[in-house]
Formats: C-alpha cells, sequence, structure tokens
C-alpha cells in the first residue's frame, strides 16, 4: 500500500510529502523546498529508500533544495511539466527575493506531461497538468488510496495566487474543475501549505470554487 507522511519545511511552511511504497519501502520525496536536514531525519526515522524527487512546481519553497538533494544521493528529478522551466532557471533570483538559502537551477531528469504516470515501488500515481498558478505546474494523484498531491493549485478554503509571473485565474479554476473535481469527492488532498480537506469539502464550502 502507499503510504506517505507530510514535513513542513521553510519559513513558508511548505507541505513536502515523503511518499512510499510499504512494500519496498522504496519512497519519493515531492516538493524538497529546503530544510533537507530534517526532510533526512525523517527518511531515517521511517526506515525508507529514498530513490526520487518528484515536483509539483519550480516556486523556491517548493523547489528549493532539489539541485542539493539530488547531487548528494544522485536522485533523479521527475517533474515538473516544460511551462516551469523559466521558474526553475529563476531560481537563484528567486531565492535572493524572498530571503531564502541559494538554490541553483537544475535540469529535470523526465519532464512531465498531462496522463503521464510515475512509479514508486509498487505503487503507481497518475499526473495531471494543472496550470494556473505556474504554468507547469502538476498533481499526483493516488486513486488506490484517494489522495491526490496538489502543490498550489488548491488549499483548504482558498486556491493558489496567480499574481505571479505567467499566473492565470481563469486557468486555474478550469484547472481545478476539469482535473481535481472528477478525481471524486471522496479524494483527500494534501496542499502545499496548510491542512488537508477533501475534494468534496472544498466544492460545498470554498468561496473561489464552490458550486463548480
Amino acid at each position: 500500500m502507499l503510504q506517505y507522511h507530510t514535513i513542513p519545511v521553510t519559513a513558508f511552511q511548505q507541505n513536502c510529502s515523503l511518499v512510499w511504497c510499504d512494500q519496498t519501502m522504496d519512497a519519493t520525496v515531492i516538493d524538497p523546498g529546503g530544510d533537507l536536514e530534517q526532510i533526512g531525519w525523517e527518511v531515517e526515522r521511517l526506515g525508507l529508500k529514498l530513490k526520487a524527487i518528484w515536483l509539483t512546481h519550480a516556486h523556491i519553497d517548493h523547489a528549493g533544495g532539489t539541485r542539493e538533494l539530488a547531487d548528494a544521493q544522485q536522485l533523479p528529478i521527475i517533474g515538473p511539466h516544460p511551462g516551469d522551466q523559466f521558474w526553475i532557471e529563476a531560481l537563484p533570483q528567486q531565492g535572493a527575493m524572498f530571503g531564502f538559502p541559494h538554490s541553483e537551477p537544475f535540469t529535470p531528469t523526465r519532464w512531465l506531461h498531462d496522463g503521464d504516470t510515475v512509479s514508486i515501488g509498487q505503487e503507481t500515481l497518475k499526473v495531471r497538468h494543472c496550470p494556473g498558478h505556474t504554468p507547469g505546474h502538476v498533481v499526483f494523484h493516488a486513486p488506490q488510496i484517494d489522495r491526490c498531491f496538489v502543490g498550489d493549485v488548491l488549499f483548504a478554503g482558498s486556491i493558489g495566487r496567480t499574481d505571479f509571473p505567467q499566473g492565470n485565474h481563469e486557468q486555474l479554476i478550469s484547472s481545478i474543475v476539469q482535473r481535481l473535481w472528477p478525481m471524486g469527492d471522496q479524494t483527500v488532498f494534501i496542499p502545499g501549505h496548510g491542512p488537508e480537506s477533501s475534494f468534496g469539502r472544498e466544492r460545498k464550502m470554498n468561496p473561489y470554487v464552490s458550486g463548480t
């Protein structure tokens, strides 16, 4: 069965997630934005074998630790979608702007596209391209446990910002309605910040997308 553990990292309290197959204990880390020592402690505590890095998008609080972690442990970098290449190239400037430690750009081992799949151990997740917060944002859907790792597309009671370069509010709403809602009201999502919620709850209660 697929398991996960969420670790808030960086001053932005970004929800970095360890996701693993409990048959093999092979694991991936989604969005290692920083605090790599803390992530390493959790990998060791849980007895995991870290095999890859998966990225929802390339904002500094989600991707800032990627190059350092990949180089240190020789991990493949999976994602995001090519639309976020300009954000990857701008990681040093993002770090300086928001007071983060210096972060080097990188080249993903594999770019992701809508409809792709990613695997860890014996478990497979589905990839959906959900632009709007950034043009290359993707989410990772695990239907076998009714979970979705949505990055900054959707939050409990809110939605992702669209006032950054190449953000698009209409596109974000379309991504939520057309790509997330069909996963089912029962699906619990792990957002990039804040508590978990379900798609059903947000469809009813979230003022930005209620009734969609």
